[in-house]
């Protein structure tokens, strides 16, 4: 199955600092030596913004550019807002971009791999996929992920 991968993921990625959690970045690696990364504009978009330099902002540009976008139809903004709207009836709050990821990847029937609690919420309320990871217990008995 192919894979929309959130910001959430990506910011992980691409942060220069030691990774805190490295289990999400690898899996990241994983999926795109297997070809399932998948990407929309607004997740391009949000990876884009914020980049300091212009020379950095080129750099992420080209390593992106590597993965098209994948077309966005009126009926995704129009299934987007019908998941926002029930999931505000619900008591659910979410960003108009989480949502049309989630339209998107009902449309295409892709699985979303986010580090966002909110996707774990609006799963219980729409007919959303999470992209999933084996669990495991480190030595130190903390949880992680078996890729």
């Amino acid at each position: 199955m192919k894979v929309i991968v959130d910001t959430s993921v990506w910011s992980l990625a691409l942060r220069r600092e030691d990774q805190i959690n490295p289990n999400p970045v690898q899996e990241l690696r994983n999926l795109i030596q297997d070809y399932r990364v998948q990407i929309i504009g607004p997740i391009r978009q949000e990876i884009l913004s914020g980049v300091r330099h212009e020379a950095q902002f080129k750099k992420l540009k080209n390593h992106i550019d590597a993965f098209p976008d994948i077309p966005i139809f009126t009926e995704d903004y129009v299934s987007a807002a019908k998941f926002f709207n029930l999931c505000r009836s619900r008591g659910v709050q979410g960003s108009n971009t989480d949502f049309l990821i989630c339209a998107i990847a009902v449309r295409i029937k892709s699985s979303i791999y986010t580090t966002d609690k909110d996707f774990e919420i609006f799963s219980k309320h729409i007919p959303i996929i999470l992209h999933q990871t084996e669990r495991f217990q480190h030595s130190d008995g903390q949880d992680g992920m078996k890729n």
